[in-house]
């Protein structure tokens, strides 16, 4: 008898029940002017999106939305050929026609995924580092709703039951960044799944350290409102009038 795995179905209740905000802001407004008007998370020429063969059933059967990408260069070849065979990149029509209900599960989770412990144990978010020059959210952990930590967790803990592979995924993937981190002797961020910020330090042995979003290094262009505009000038952005406490403030 085939052993059952994750359905079409299980993504509709999935996404019925993932639908918090990410935060309190609109981070998207804040990298765009960086990108040439769109966010970063809404462009595969920085983030391909990858689902699971069932999960773009799904989507096909509910909208026109998504179609299958298409590599262009070597990068995004390498991308799709490492793809397993329940896992398939594809494509959206881009920011300006997103509809909220039919957003993937990448896309409600960007740019953070489950960080598993040495032992395999789900404690909580951490966000995938190759973004950390360009996604604004990285560099301001503190505005990412509770609710939305909670929605992740439960959706990913019912993902992990469905779909071993993926657990496989996301435990091989914080193996990674303990690596890269520990090499590049980086703290890994962590929000909590029972609440709170926590740091792991380089050689700590994956020891969690209670923190603040004070702690978290900020990068690139969101290093301070200064290089936010210098960077926005140079990309050829726009800059919107200023809010209340700065261009950077939520």
């Amino acid at each position: 008898m085939t052993k059952r795995r994750i359905a079409p179905q299980d993504f509709a209740s999935l996404y019925s029940q993932y639908n918090a905000n990410l935060a309190f802001v609109d981070c998207g407004r804040k990298c765009a002017p960086l990108n040439g008007g769109q966010p970063v998370c809404c462009s595969t020429e920085n983030a391909i999106p990858v689902v699971d063969k069932a999960e773009y059933k799904l989507l096909k059967s509910r909208t026109d939305l998504w179609f299958d990408y298409k590599p262009n260069d070597a990068v995004s070849r390498r991308i799709v050929d490492e793809l397993n065979d329940h896992a398939c990149a594809v494509e959206c029509k881009g920011a300006a026609f997103c509809e909220r209900d039919n957003r993937t599960i990448a896309c409600r989770s960007f740019p953070f995924y489950p960080y598993l412990d040495k032992a395999g144990k789900f404690i909580g978010l951490t966000y995938y580092w190759d973004f950390e020059d360009r996604c604004w959210i990285i560099s301001n952990m503190q505005v990412v709703e509770r609710k939305f930590v909670q929605e992740m967790i439960a959706a990913f803990e019912r993902i992990f039951k469905l779909d071993p592979e993926e657990y496989d995924t996301m435990k091989s993937h914080s193996a990674s960044m303990r690596r890269v981190f520990s090499r590049k002797k980086k703290i890994i961020p962590v929000i909590h799944r029972d609440g709170g910020y926590f740091k792991i330090k380089p050689g700590d042995k994956g020891k969690l350290t209670a923190c603040t979003p004070d702690d978290f290094k900020k990068f690139g262009p969101y290093k301070s409102e200064a290089a936010y505009i210098k960077a926005v000038k140079a990309a050829g952005g726009k800059l919107e009038p200023a809010p209340k406490g700065g261009y950077l403030a939520p």
